[in-house]
């Protein structure tokens, strides 16, 4: 009952007029910075920090016009994903691998519809989590320890087989690449520079969206080059505008899986929304993948990763409001704000600044269903970009790309690099390599290096840490699990494959 009269009074504040118009400016301008290959939230959220300083904007309006445009550009990163194979932004990586293939196939308004709704289903779940469960589940996420959390990662990397190829070893080779990339840069422990070749530019290491829009925007441009008549959409139907009741009961059980997966990662301090939306289309492709349809166009494989990556998004704000630890960059951001606004997060804001609080938590509530209400009647419009002649399209998505980058830090050196990784993601591509893996590997491997690092400290060098409590022991024993299963999976498919060509065969 006290929940319910703190979220009542967190409505009063959220359906404000001037509250009101704060998330419809967030939802609409968070759409489109989602969209745009370079941004992403983190930077967008940055990008009106000072606007909100220069409004002078009180802070439970504040908050909610960032937060707001945090949860639009998780919706908004889906739309390039879909339609270019190039992702808005880190999370919407998983969505290129059927959501890319359904628009090839005629399906691209039915893929943007579903995954606006996977989309609303992820966010909304996450945010009565938020509601229901915020103190419980910080109170869980203490327990992971530098331990817990580089074996949670050797847990994703364990996950990696069959994601977007059927060569496990190509899987294994593309996650090794992307830890090594990873370790470029000053060593966090001892400051000695690793891998820079004398390159100043190096030193902070490699920037990950500056990574992520070489390797799939700048790849794609260099194959539409090669090829320019394989990317030739107008001649295909764009779908059904409007989503079917079917549609949605189709994928229904994924959304909801992908929502559990997404706000558990999510509320992990450091996994954020990568991880939910990795974690959430690999369980998915293990659930559901019997006839062999991810990666060719199966609609769970859009909306499991959607709701995955809008309920870590929510997840994310739990140990950021209650333990003032950031959940991902941008609640990092985020939390930038409250401390500058003289708002500590912690157990005690909830009762200090209740406005702050319950005004974010209702008016997630209310963007959620605007950026609903304004995503699905936009779905034929997006669709219609196909219709663009590529020799116009794709040029115009690379150069956005790159003036994104180059706003970054404003450096020429960043453009070089971004065509550098252009290059590597097309020869990888040409090597049937895929990119996910080292994408994933980019992500998660400083962070893994660095809680290997701080558990080997903690014990004084005795590797016995890693398996010391029943967190890892869980964590180790689902590693076990997750790589007999890969090896189960891929025997049976070998096996299924030879009864079909046996079957080919004429007596």
């Amino acid at each position: 009952m006290e929940v319910l009269n703190s979220l009542a009074y967190g409505f009063s504040v959220a359906l404000t007029p001037f509250n009101l118009l704060m998330a419809f400016i967030g939802c609409l301008v968070g759409t489109v910075v989602g969209a745009l290959p370079g941004l992403g939230p983190t930077n967008g959220v940055a990008i009106l920090i000072p606007v909100a300083f220069a409004l002078g904007l009180p802070p439970s309006s504040a908050l909610i016009l960032l937060a707001s445009l945090y949860y639009g550009a998780m919706y908004g990163g889906r739309i390039s994903s879909i339609l270019l194979n190039i992702p808005g932004d880190e999370p919407a990586v998983m969505t290129t691998l059927d959501g890319y293939p359904m628009a090839q196939k005629g399906e691209a308004a039915t893929a943007l519809a579903l995954s606006a709704v996977a989309s609303f289903i992820g966010a909304t779940l996450s945010t009565v989590g938020l509601t229901l469960f915020a103190p419980l589940l910080a109170q869980i996420a203490i327990h992971f320890g530098p331990a817990e959390y580089f074996a949670l990662f050797v847990l994703a990397f364990a996950m990696l087989s069959g994601i977007a190829t059927r060569n496990p070893i190509k899987s294994l080779i593309a996650a090794l690449l992307g830890l090594v990339l990873s370790t470029i840069g000053t060593d966090p422990q001892t400051g000695i520079p690793r891998y820079t070749f004398g390159i100043y530019k190096l030193y902070e290491g490699l920037d990950f969206i500056i990574a992520l829009v070489g390797l799939f925007a700048v790849s794609e441009f260099l194959f539409f080059i090669e090829n320019p008549g394989a990317m030739h959409f107008a001649d295909r139907p764009l779908g059904r505008v409007r989503i079917s009741f079917r549609d949605i009961r189709f994928s229904l059980g994924a959304m909801l899986r992908g929502s559990g997966v997404g706000f558990i990662s999510g509320v992990l301090p450091g996994a954020g929304a990568s991880l939910g939306s990795f974690v959430a289309y690999t369980m998915e492709r293990r659930i559901s993948n019997q006839n062999d349809t991810f990666g060719k166009g199966d609609p769970r494989g859009v909306a499991a990763p959607e709701a995955g990556n809008n309920a870590a998004a929510g997840g994310a704000l739990v140990p950021m409001l209650t333990l003032g630890v950031p959940g991902s960059g941008t609640t990092a951001v985020l939390l930038a704000l409250l401390i500058s606004l003289n708002i500590t997060p912690g157990p005690l804001l909830f009762q200090q600044h209740p406005d702050v609080v319950w005004g974010l938590i209702a008016a997630l509530y209310v963007a959620n269903l605007m950026l609903l209400v304004m995503n699905l009647p936009l779905v034929g419009i997006f669709a219609r970009m196909l219709a663009v002649p590529p020799w116009i399209l794709m040029p115009g998505v690379v150069m956005i790309a790159y003036v994104g980058v180059y706003s970054i830090n404003h450096s020429i050196f960043d453009l070089l690099l971004i065509t550098g990784f252009g290059l590597l993601g097309y020869v990888l591509r040409k090597l049937d390599i895929p990119l996910v893996p080292v994408v994933l590997g980019l992500l998660l491997g400083g962070i893994m290096e660095t809680n290997l690092r701080r558990a080997l400290s903690i014990s004084g060098g005795d590797w016995s840490i890693l398996i010391s409590s029943p967190l890892t022991w869980g964590l180790w024993a689902l590693v076990v699990l997750m790589l007999g299963l890969s090896v189960f999976f891929e025997v049976r498919h070998a096996r299924r494959q030879r009864q079909l060509a046996h079957a080919e065969v004429p007596d």
